[in-house]
């Protein structure tokens, strides 16, 4: 043990380095999911944390003549923390951590009263190693031995190398990756984790930078990149002209629980038969990214793409933009209201709805919420429609009503005497519990529906339903594959990112929509709908009545789908077959992905639609 710790005091450095870059790697393996294709990827991989952490940890001497040991000890304690906050993120969302996120984690739903479904007894091993350093400190301070300090010159060299070549090899491999900084997947692959977070807070420092700098030349060229197509002629167009417009949120909702059942239960009973008389949409594509409900709002509402990291609702709520809320007061005479029982602070809504043309907003503090009626994030659904009808009746006609719903939000949780349908029967508990909570829902809807009749609220109104983004992580559809008797692969991983839409109109037979789109083309929908047509508005929303199958569905991390191709993890994949194919076949898609993500980024970060005259 003496020995130990006498190698360790003699080689402390050298050995914090060591530790770090073999847990990072480690984690980059064992951990993250990351795309590998090649020698090259996992070359990345083991070598490119080396060179930052030596450049970071070196601090500690590179600039003094005396090692401090115990600076040294904390920046390696932040630097695991950094490990292990990307690694419960990762575990939920499939993603990884930004700046914008931690600035703001109040808003991120399942690493708050949830952590504790996140964190596995091996996450230990990643900590125990600092007992021993301590005591090495402890040693260092008492004896008050001066630190043998490396070569600072060769040090120096040495890690710099390594992060050069780090980023050749990278953006040898892809020329594009710092344009398509959104994809953070491969973005840590190539770079790694440390390399990673120093290029995201480079964009973030660029971000407010652009604004200022923005005039009306950018618009110009926005304009003119945007290229929008005309939009076909249909028979929907127009058939709710007039009526009010209700949008319903279903918290954490993906499509395959429509028409599934539980031993011999239905899950969702009354949206199964709710869409036999609805426009039921079979495959729209979760679209949110960081900023998950936030961010289908913001779609829905604007037609444009969330941002590649954080929330609109939070980094620019100041901004312009020409919302659906407005474009109905324009050319309708609407008033928009929104009703959600979490507090008005959550995702920032409280100013956002004012900046996207909300007149009113019903938080929790307009509902009588107590502890037998509220469940994990706020109120449950039912008295949340409930204690909603008398404010929706007093609405002056015409009107935009948004209701977000709440229950069904992880980890899931629901009073037994709530609860009208068994938990599934996977090895997944949250699996299990989110069929008792989408059931719940259901339930709610069926309230709904019952509420707006009662009160003459129904036959003047066009309803529009949707799943927000998905429930289940990747780290939990194992369940979601033994109920579905389904195998894990990733194309049914895709499957699982499809969201319900429905959109009903009383009077309207309806009928099931096989469009590929996605929650941006909500909006188009609604507008043409209501009768509003203007090709100049400047959004990347498609009407789900007319878009072309082969128009890509563009997600957030610059992956893509159509009827015939997907772009997922690297690979791309001929849906019919499964197999995947040679790149060249998605790439004219994945240039179409760049260009808009490119486009929509420069319309929010520069705030142009303060230059753009409505």
């Amino acid at each position: 043990m003496k020995k130990g710790i006498h190698f360790l005091k003699k080689h402390f450095i050298a050995t914090l380095v060591i530790l770090l870059w073999i847990k990072t790697v480690a984690i980059s393996f064992i951990s993250f999911q990351l795309p590998i294709h090649s020698w090259v990827d996992i070359v990345l991989i083991v070598i490119s944390p080396l060179g930052i952490i030596m450049i970071i940890l070196g601090f500690g001497f590179l600039f003094k003549k005396q090692v401090p040991p115990v600076t040294m000890l904390i920046i390696y304690l932040l630097m695991i923390g950094l490990v292990y906050a990307n690694l419960l993120y990762y575990r939920f969302y499939i993603d990884f951590v930004t700046v914008s996120v931690f600035l703001q984690l109040h808003n991120v739903g399942g690493l708050g009263p949830s952590t504790a479904e996140l964190v596995s007894p091996f996450d230990l091993l990643l900590f125990l190693d600092l007992i021993i350093l301590g005591l090495v400190v402890i040693r260092i301070k008492k004896t008050k031995q001066k630190q043998p300090v490396p070569n600072k010159k060769k040090y120096t060299i040495i890690s710099m190398t390594l992060v050069v070549l780090t980023f050749v090899l990278a953006l040898t491999k892809n020329p594009y990756l710092l344009e398509t900084g959104y994809n953070r997947k491969e973005l840590v692959q190539s770079l790694g984790l440390y390399n990673y977070q120093i290029v995201n807070m480079i964009d973030g420092l660029k971000a407010p930078i652009m604004k200022v700098l923005a005039d009306e030349t950018d618009v110009e060229e926005i304009t003119s990149n945007v290229g929008r197509k005309p939009t076909r002629a249909h028979e929907e167009f127009g058939i709710a002209k007039g009526k009010n417009l209700v949008l319903i949120s279903l918290e954490s909702t993906q499509n395959f629980v429509i028409n599934q059942k539980i031993n011999g239960e239905e899950i969702t009973p009354f949206l199964n038969d709710f869409i036999k008389n609805s426009y039921y949409f079979t495959n729209i594509y979760d679209q949110a990214a960081q900023g998950k409900t936030s961010d289908a709002e913001f779609m829905i509402n604007t037609g444009l793409y969330p941002l590649p990291s954080g929330s609109v609702f939070v980094r620019r709520s100041t901004n312009e933009f020409y919302s659906l809320p407005k474009i109905l007061a324009n050319k309708r005479n609407y008033t928009a209201v929104s009703f959600h029982g979490n507090d008005a602070t959550f995702w920032n809504r409280e100013e956002m709805y004012e900046t996207l043309g909300y007149k009113r907003f019903f938080s929790k503090k307009d509902y009588h919420v107590t502890d037998e009626n509220s469940v994990n994030y706020g109120i449950k659904d039912i008295p949340f429609f409930e204690q909603s009808m008398n404010k929706l009746k007093t609405l002056p006609e015409p009107y935009m009503a948004n209701f977000l719903t709440l229950t069904n939000h992880f980890p899931f949780l629901l009073d037994e005497e709530d609860q009208t349908i068994r938990p599934a029967d996977t090895s997944v508990e949250v699996v299990n519990r989110y069929v008792t909570t989408v059931n719940y829902e259901d339930a709610a809807l069926r309230r709904f529906f019952e509420l707006v009749k009662e009160k003459g609220l129904y036959e003047d109104s066009i309803f529009v339903i949707y799943g927000d983004h998905y429930g289940i992580s990747q780290k939990y559809e194992k369940g979601v594959y033994e109920l579905l008797e389904r195998q894990d692969t990733p194309l049914n991983h895709l499957q699982l990112q499809r969201l319900p839409v429905i959109i009903h109109v009383p009077g309207e037979q309806g009928k099931i929509v096989n469009t590929v789109g996605g929650t941006i083309d909500i909006y188009a929908t609604i507008l043409e709908l209501m009768g509003i047509r203007d090709d100049q508005f400047i959004n990347f929303s498609q009407n789900l009545f007319t878009k072309d199958d082969k128009d890509p569905v563009i997600f957030r991390n610059g992956s893509i789908v159509t009827i015939d191709y997907a772009y997922i993890g690297g690979s791309c994949y001929d849906k019919k077959s499964g197999e995947t194919v040679d790149t060249t076949k998605c790439e004219k898609y994945l240039k179409k992905a760049r260009k808009e993500l490119q486009t929509s980024d420069e319309l929010i970060l520069g705030d142009l639609f303060r230059f753009i005259p409505y």
